[in-house]
């Protein structure tokens, strides 16, 4: 590294898409409010002599001020401050993907925040391009995935556009980005930034990060959960929701028809006060590293326990037992960033042939953590209680068939049986 990258805190460019400095005048910069990125813009503007135009994303982020977001990016020099409310596109168009795809990653993960980036970075691109800029910046660090959801975006859909990650190169600390932000009157919330976790949500869920997260032999503390009502303090009484699905997605609660962003609302809403959806994951990072994660998803733990049930109950044998491997192979594809990856399309594709007869209703009693399927209905159900009854039944099964098929069936594991014990 030579003197000058010392002394600037930027890295040596290790990829085609990482901006030359000489080469950035215009930076777009994806936008919180928070600490992160509000010394960002300060040092954006300094240590690469740049203008910059800020992006802030709406995907359902519970109680944020986008105007005074905004007016905190203009009072810290910021052209402009653009507030996209992208809920409506990040449900019909990510969220809606993931619940015909049972979308779950490793444990149980349902990939909130990995939907959310392409949508982000690709609206990055967009307003990059409408502003003139030359440059995308975000404030991601160089531990987590979604610099790569980010960066792969832009390489993807804007290969003219630069990528600068000063979180990632100008090693400081929290408490030094706090000294910085005093030295150059960044307002700190509450006149302090030492946020106990690092949190990212929206829609379709929330997730936390560091303190004692970091330590596995550390039981949750009460104090993370900003969403979900701990299930040893949610309601005695078990509440019954039923939710209606057409064609593979959500729309109604209770016989109430809604858009989908309301629907997904209300179920967070209902599913966070009886504890639903609280996830205590260890995950395998894209970036080789493996970490602790609290997720609070009381609307996917709802959803997509529904989506799976009616499923089962639409499809065949051969269905449920082949879409799941895909299922995997979706999630895996979002979760490592490659949205734009073909393969994705493809496999859309296939759940939308599957779901188009995934229509009914599923009920299901939310209780103490738990959001438990109680009661199944559809026009397509590959179901007939004549036939499942221990009742006498004839017509399309045959009782007396049974020997038969079970003679045929096991054919073979009984000649290998007999050939390995001799």
């Amino acid at each position: 590294m030579s003197a000058s990258e010392q002394a600037s805190g930027r890295l040596p460019r290790t990829s085609s898409y990482e901006a030359d400095p000489a080469a950035v005048h215009r930076v777009l910069l994806l936008y919180s409010g928070g600490l992160d990125t509000s010394v960002m813009l300060k040092w954006i503007q300094d240590s690469y002599d740049a203008e910059v135009v800020c992006l802030t994303v709406n995907l359902g982020q519970p109680g944020e001020d986008y105007e005074l977001i905004r007016a905190k990016a203009l009072r810290l020099g910021a052209l402009d401050c653009h507030v996209v409310d992208a809920r409506e596109e990040f449900a019909g168009e990510y969220i809606a993907r993931a619940i015909k795809a049972n979308a779950l990653y490793g444990s149980g993960y349902p990939l909130f925040t990995a939907l959310g980036r392409p949508l982000i970075a690709k609206l990055a691109v967009e307003q990059a391009r409408a502003s003139g800029c030359d440059t995308i910046a975000h404030g991601c660090t160089g531990k987590g995935n979604d610099q790569v959801r980010i960066e792969a975006t832009v390489a993807t859909l804007a290969p003219e556009l630069g990528v600068i990650a000063p979180v990632r190169s100008w090693q400081m600390g929290r408490e030094e980005e706090i000294a910085y932000a005093r030295e150059h009157g960044i307002p700190l919330k509450g006149g302090s930034e030492a946020v106990p976790y690092s949190i990212d949500d929206n829609l379709w869920g929330r997730s936390s990060e560091g303190r004692w997260i970091e330590d596995l032999e550390h039981a949750p503390e009460e104090d993370v959960f900003g969403l979900v009502t701990p299930p040893e303090r949610a309601p005695d009484q078990p509440q019954q929701l039923a939710v209606e699905f057409e064609r593979g997605l959500p729309v109604a609660l209770d016989g109430e028809r809604m858009e989908l962003v309301a629907l997904l609302e209300r179920a967070s809403e209902l599913g966070a006060r009886h504890g639903v959806g609280i996830i205590d994951n260890l995950e395998d990072r894209i970036v080789g590293l493996k970490v602790r994660d609290i997720y609070e998803a009381p609307a996917a733990a709802i959803i997509l326990t529904a989506h799976q049930e009616l499923e089962r109950l639409v499809c065949t044998i051969h269905q449920n037992q082949f879409k799941p491997e895909l299922e995997r192979r979706w999630a895996y594809l979002v979760y490592a960033g490659l949205w734009w990856e073909p393969l994705r399309a493809d496999l859309d594709a296939y759940m939308d042939e599957v779901n188009e007869h995934v229509s009914g209703k599923i009920g299901l009693k939310l209780y103490k953590g738990q959001a438990r399927v109680v009661t199944r209905s559809s026009p397509n159900a590959v179901y007939d209680a004549a036939l499942a009854s221990f009742a006498a039944s004839g017509g399309l099964f045959s009782q007396a068939a049974a020997p038969g098929f079970i003679e045929l069936w096991s054919l073979q594991s009984r000649m290998a049986w007999r050939l390995r014990n001799r």
